[in-house]
C-alpha cells in the first residue's frame, strides 16, 4: 500500500502515523497483555474519593475523625480565585486552551531538554489522570512496561489518552476541582479543604494569594517545601509561584513585592491530633459499629460518613473534669501510702519478683533487643536499665525525667486508672463514656473491654433472686458467722465469709438494712437459701453477659464483669423491670447527608415491675438505713427538692477494685477505680474502698449536673410505683447495737489476717491526713 506513494518522505511519514495509530490501539485494548490496564470511557466516572468520616456528639460537637487519607472534598464554587490563579499560572497556564494534552508544551519541553533545561509538560488533566488511575503503578505497565525506556513511553501515552477522555466527559471547572480534591499536601493531609484547615485554619474560599501560592508551591514537593518542617524552602517556593502569578497578570507588581515580603504566617490546626481525636470514645464507636460496617458494606475510614453518638457533650465534659480531679487525689494518696516501697505484691504481701522484667518482655523494645542480641539477657538487661532523658505523663502535665525503660514501666504501672459510664435507663442511650485516665498511654478501655471483680455491687442480684422467690424486703436474717460446704470440681470445699470489719453484730436485720449496710454474712445466707446457680441466672437475665462461676461467693462479686454490663443490669431496676441494650451510636448519614442507619434499643421485660421497684427501694437503703454505705454522698450538694439517690458501693479483696453504681430518677452511672495490674492496690479500707475511690466521682459528677440550671437532669424523687406492691417493704429499722462508720462498711473485702491490726492503725493515721492526700 505504501509503495504506491512515490515521495519517500511522505511514505515514511504515513508509515509512522499508521504505526502510532496501531500502537495506540494496542495500548488501549492491552494487546496480548503487553501494555497493562487503561481506563476506558465507562471507567471515567466522577471519582468516589476516600473521604474521612466524622464523629459527633448528640448535640453536634465534633468528637473525632476516621480516615486512611485525611480528605474532605470541596465544590468548585468554594475555591477562591487566587487559589485557582496560583494553580493555573504555575502548573498549566494553557489549561483552558487544550483538550487534555498540551502539544505546544510538549514540543517546547523537547526543545528545552535538548538545550539542557529539563521542563515538564504535563497538564493538570494528565496529573489528575495519574492520581486517579495510578497510571504509573505496575498493574498499569504490562509486559512491555518492564523495559525502562518503553515503560515511560507507554505511561505517557496512557496519561494522554486518559486525559483526553476526562476532558470529553467533564468541564474544566470539574477537572480543576477534582485535581484539588485529590492531591496530597503532606502531613497526611489530602485535598485543598483539609490543607486550608491544617496550615491556615481557614476554608478554601478564604485563601488569599500568598496562602494559595504557598499551598500550590507545595505540590512540587510536599516534604521539601513543607512550611512546618522547611519554612525557608516553603517561603522561597511560595515567592516563585507569586512571580508566576504576576507574570500572568493575576497580581500586580506592587502586590508581588508586598506579598513576597510577608512571612508565611501559618496558623496550624493540628488536624491529625484534634480531628482524629484518638480517644476511648472514638475506639468504642468502632467496636460498636463493627458488625454493622461488615453487614452494610460501608467503610468507616473511606466513605465520608457522619456518625452521631448518644453522648451529651456537656455531661461528657463534666465527667472528664471530675475524673481528672479525683484521680489526681487518688494518685497522690496511693504514692503517699506506698512511699518508696514497691507496690506490686502477692496475696501474702510479698513483692512480686521479676514484675518489671515481665512487663518489659511484652514490649516492642524488648522484642527488638531480644532479636538483636540473640536472647542474651545481660545485654538486654543493660539496655533496659540504661537511663535517658524522656517525658512521662503525670497529673501535673508532661514531666521531663531521666529514666530507664524499667523506670518508665514502673512509673506507668503505678498509675491508678478508672472507667465511667452514664446511661439513660429508659432508651439505653449512653450519655457519658470515660474509658480511662489517658488514651495515649492507656489504650485499654475500662468501660467495656476491662472486666474486674465487682465486689459488693454484685449483691443486688442475690437480693433480687430472694425477692423473686418470695422473700420480702422486711424479712430478717441474723448477722452471724456462716459456714457453707459445697462441691467444686468434685472436691469438697468450705466457705466462711467475713464481714468487712471482721465483726458480727448478731442482730436481726431486714433485707433492706442488710443490703444497705452491705453485710457479707447475710448476703451469704441469702445466697445459700436461694441457690448460687439461681443468682447466676438472675445476673445473666438482667444484663450481665460475662461468664460467671457458680460458687457461694458469687454474690460477693468474685467474678469479673465490665462497667457497661453493670450499668445495663442496674438500669433494669429503674426501667420497671425492662432491659435495654446500651446505645452509643444513634444515627449514621452518608456523605450526602442521607440517613442510612438508625439505632434504637427495644425494651424487653426480664423481671416484674413490682420486683424492679422493690429493688430500687432496697438500693435507696444505702442512703436511708443506719450505716448505709452510700451516706458519704451527703458531702455533695445533691439533696434539694426531695432528691433521692440509690446506689451501691463495692470493693474486691485486698482493695484491688473500687466500685460505685449510682441511680437517680433518670440516670444510671457506673464507676470503677483500680490499677490495671491486680497486684498493685491500696493497703486499707480508708484509702482503697469503693466509697473512698469511686463514689466521690459519682458525687462530684451529679453535683455538677444538678448545679447546671440549663441541664435536663434535675433534682427530684424516684417515681412512685405504678403497680400494686404486694410484698411488705416499709419496715422500721431498729437502732443498731454498735454504731458504725457510715462512710463505708461495705464490700466483700476480706483483708489478710496478718494485716488487720496494721490496717486499723493506718486508718487512724490516714484519717488525720489532709484531704488532698
Amino acid at each position: 500500500m505504501f509503495r504506491r506513494i512515490k515521495n519517500r518522505f511522505l511514505r515514511y511519514l504515513l508509515i509512522f502515523i499508521y504505526f502510532i495509530i496501531i500502537f495506540i490501539c494496542a495500548v488501549e485494548i492491552n494487546f496480548l497483555n503487553l501494555f497493562g490496564y487503561s481506563p476506558n470511557r465507562d471507567d471515567i466516572q466522577m471519582p468516589e474519593l476516600s473521604v474521612a468520616s466524622h464523629l459527633y456528639t448528640a448535640d453536634g460537637k465534633l468528637l473525632g475523625t476516621y480516615f486512611k487519607q485525611n480528605r474532605n472534598p470541596v465544590q468548585h464554587e468554594n475555591l477562591s480565585e487566587p487559589l485557582k490563579e496560583a494553580l493555573i499560572s504555575t502548573e498549566d497556564i494553557r489549561f483552558y486552551k487544550h483538550n487534555g494534552v498540551d502539544f505546544i508544551a510538549v514540543f517546547t519541553s523537547i526543545i528545552s531538554t535538548f538545550q539542557g533545561e529539563k521542563r515538564g509538560a504535563s497538564t493538570l488533566t494528565q496529573q489528575l489522570a495519574k492520581n486517579l488511575y495510578q497510571t504509573r503503578y505496575d498493574k498499569s505497565a504490562g509486559l512491555l512496561g518492564k523495559i525502562p525506556g518503553v515503560r515511560m513511553v507507554i505511561i505517557k501515552i496512557k496519561e494522554w489518552m486518559t486525559a483526553y477522555k476526562l476532558e470529553t466527559k467533564y468541564s474544566k471547572e470539574e477537572i480543576l476541582t477534582m485535581y484539588l480534591n485529590t492531591v496530597s499536601f503532606g502531613n497526611n493531609t489530602y485535598g485543598i479543604k483539609t490543607a486550608a484547615k491544617h496550615y491556615f485554619n481557614t476554608i478554601p474560599d478564604s485563601l488569599d494569594a500568598p496562602q494559595s501560592a504557598l499551598l500550590v508551591g507545595m505540590l512540587k514537593g510536599t516534604t521539601l517545601y513543607n512550611p512546618i518542617r522547611n519554612p525557608e524552602n516553603s517561603k522561597k517556593r511560595r515567592n516563585v509561584v507569586l512571580s508566576q502569578m504576576a507574570k500572568e497578570n493575576f497580581i500586580t507588581k506592587d502586590q508581588l513585592a508586598e506579598y513576597q515580603s510577608l512571612d508565611i504566617n501559618l496558623s496550624v490546626a493540628e488536624v491529625e491530633d484534634e480531628l482524629i481525636g484518638n480517644s476511648y470514645l472514638r475506639s468504642a464507636v468502632l467496636r460498636f459499629l463493627d458488625e454493622w460496617s461488615e453487614e452494610s458494606g460501608y467503610d468507616i475510614y473511606e466513605d465520608g460518613l457522619q456518625i452521631y453518638t448518644s453522648i451529651d457533650s456537656k455531661m461528657q465534659a463534666y465527667a472528664e473534669e471530675v475524673v481528672a480531679k479525683q484521680m489526681r487525689i487518688l494518685q497522690n494518696r496511693f504514692e503517699n501510702v506506698w512511699g518508696d516501697d514497691l507496690p506490686w505484691r502477692d496475696s501474702q504481701g510479698n513483692v512480686v519478683e521479676g514484675f518489671l522484667e515481665n512487663l518489659a518482655s511484652k514490649t516492642d523494645y524488648y522484642e527488638f533487643l531480644n532479636e538483636k542480641y540473640d536472647g542474651i539477657q545481660d545485654s538486654i538487661q543493660f539496655y533496659l536499665t540504661q537511663k535517658k532523658e524522656m517525658k512521662v505523663f503525670t497529673w501535673d502535665g508532661m514531666e521531663t525525667v531521666n529514666y530507664s525503660t524499667l523506670d518508665s514501666l514502673a512509673h506507668y504501672a503505678k498509675m491508678i486508672n478508672t472507667g465511667m459510664m452514664s446511661m439513660d435507663p429508659f432508651n439505653g442511650e449512653i450519655k457519658v463514656w470515660v474509658g480511662g485516665i489517658n488514651h495515649k498511654y492507656y489504650k485499654f478501655d475500662h468501660v467495656d473491654q476491662a472486666r474486674r471483680q465487682a465486689g459488693s455491687t454484685f449483691k443486688p442480684f442475690a437480693y433480687l433472686t430472694a425477692i423473686e422467690q418470695g422473700i420480702d424486703p422486711c424479712d430478717k436474717f441474723v448477722d452471724k458467722p456462716v459456714r457453707i460446704e459445697y462441691i467444686e470440681n468434685g472436691e469438697e470445699m468450705v466457705w466462711e465469709p467475713k464481714n468487712a470489719d471482721w465483726n458480727f453484730t448478731y442482730q436481726n436485720m431486714s433485707l433492706r438494712w442488710a443490703m444497705g449496710r452491705s453485710v457479707n454474712s447475710i448476703t451469704a445466707q441469702i445466697t445459700e437459701e436461694v441457690g448460687w446457680d439461681n443468682v447466676v441466672e438472675t445476673a445473666h437475665r438482667v444484663g450481665i453477659e460475662s461468664p460467671l462461676k457458680s460458687v457461694p461467693s458469687v454474690s460477693l462479686g468474685s467474678n469479673d464483669v465490665s462497667v457497661l454490663e453493670m450499668v445495663k443490669a442496674y438500669a433494669t431496676f429503674l426501667n420497671k423491670g425492662n432491659q435495654v441494650d446500651p446505645v452509643l451510636v444513634t444515627t449514621i448519614k452518608d456523605r450526602h447527608g442521607k440517613v442510612i442507619a438508625e439505632f434504637k434499643s427495644e425494651n424487653e421485660r426480664v423481671i416484674s415491675e413490682e420486683d424492679a421497684w422493690l429493688m430500687l427501694y432496697m438500693l435507696r437503703g444505702t442512703m436511708d438505713e443506719p450505716g448505709g454505705t452510700s451516706q458519704a454522698l451527703w458531702e455533695w450538694d445533691l439533696w434539694k427538692d426531695g432528691n433521692q439517690i440509690a446506689g451501691k458501693t463495692g470493693t474486691s479483696s485486698d482493695y484491688v477494685d473500687g466500685w460505685y453504681m449510682g441511680l437517680t430518677k433518670d440516670l444510671v452511672t457506673g464507676v470503677w477505680v483500680g490499677n490495671d495490674e491486680r497486684s498493685i492496690h491500696f493497703k486499707s479500707s480508708a484509702t482503697g474502698e469503693g466509697a473512698h475511690t469511686a463514689l466521690p466521682i459519682f458525687g462530684m459528677f451529679m453535683e455538677k449536673l444538678y448545679q447546671d440550671e440549663n441541664d435536663e437532669y434535675t433534682y427530684g424523687p424516684f417515681p412512685e410505683p405504678t403497680v400494686e406492691i404486694t410484698k411488705e417493704y416499709n419496715c422500721p429499722t431498729p437502732r443498731p447495737r454498735r454504731q458504725v462508720d457510715s462512710t463505708e462498711v461495705d464490700s466483700s473485702v476480706v483483708p489478710l489476717p496478718h494485716a488487720i491490726e496494721m490496717d486499723r492503725i493506718l486508718e487512724e493515721i490516714e484519717r488525720s491526713l489532709p484531704d488532698s492526700l
